[in-house]
């Protein structure tokens, strides 16, 4: 059953490991996602969404040297960065179909869903530009880019070595319960930070109903979170890696949390300490996201 699903029909006679080589590739990749996100953050939170006026170039050039500031910067790499993402991820796609008798049979289809994303990813980035960082555009920009790096992560644990020790149970429901809620999350938070919703309403007391939200939406998702923690804790003989995740989930939503009430005591005022707190939201995300795959691998398995 788990051939099927998970490895498909492979050619293990095969003196090169193509499956082992798209792994090393889509682990990169979302690494660079991660990056991505980072810098996409710190863009927004020093006022760099505009440094370049016009795209997909920058002031006209690929390389805009004269005019180079922080500001410039953050927003060109952000740039250079996705674009690297892209081809990456069009020869990511293309590897696999290429290669597909030595694959799994699903690969080159997510790999094509992820190519998908990426280009999707693209066009939102160019209409930011365009619309002037208008608030949904923004939102939807910022969702996209976690949903690729899920993506990738989903693609990346699919192809892991991994051996059953069948004590999940239902600890696969309750890691895709919490990052269903991490995810909407990470959303509300990149719509609060979209329209300074913060600023906004320690500013004139406006879209104060946007950061309530968000501070309101931490508490399910904290608590699926934990739950999901103290299960896997309690559960006899569980899988090293499914442990070492629930561990690490524990640790960044803990982590997160301080970040959060850092960042709203000091009103945004320190870009460093915002900018981890998206990253480490992120993270979060992807962490909860490879133990469900994993809790499923291990399910399907048993």
């Amino acid at each position: 059953m788990t051939e099927s699903v998970f490895q498909g029909n492979i050619n293990h006679t095969s003196p090169f490991d193509h499956q082992k080589w798209v792994r090393r590739l889509v682990w990169k990749m979302a690494i660079a996602t991660l990056l991505l996100m980072a810098i996409g953050s710190a863009t927004r939170v020093m006022n760099a969404g505009l440094a370049c006026p016009d795209w997909p170039l920058c002031y006209g050039q690929l390389v805009p040297s004269q005019q180079m500031n922080l500001q410039v910067f953050l927003e060109w790499f952000h740039r250079l960065d996705a674009a690297l993402i892209g081809v990456s991820a069009i020869a990511l796609t293309g590897l696999t179909w290429w290669w597909r008798k030595n694959l799994p049979k699903w690969l080159p289809l997510a790999a094509s869903f992820a190519l998908f994303l990426i280009v999707f990813q693209g066009i939102l980035g160019g209409l930011t530009v365009i619309q002037l960082l208008r608030f949904d555009i923004v939102t939807a920009h910022f969702g996209t880019a976690l949903l690729f790096f899920c993506t990738l992560i989903t693609i990346g644990v699919s192809l892991s070595p991994y051996q059953s020790t069948a004590t999940v149970g239902n600890l696969k429901w309750f890691g895709l319960t919490a990052t269903v809620l991490i995810y909407l999350q990470c959303l509300l938070g990149g719509l609060v930070g979209s329209q300074w919703a913060l600023h906004q309403c320690f500013g004139s007391n406006q879209l104060c109903t946007v950061m309530n939200s968000h501070i309101i939406g931490v508490f399910p998702a904290t608590i699926a979170t934990l739950i999901l923690v103290y299960l896997a804790m309690r559960t006899p003989a569980l899988h090293p890696a499914l442990r070492k995740l629930s561990h690490a989930a524990g640790i960044l939503v803990i982590v997160q949390i301080i970040l959060g009430i850092a960042t709203f005591k000091l009103h945004l005022q320190v870009e460093p300490l915002t900018v981890t707190h998206h990253t480490m939201g992120a993270t979060l995300c992807g962490v909860l996201v490879a133990f469900t795959v994993f809790a499923i691998r291990d399910q399907v398995q048993g």
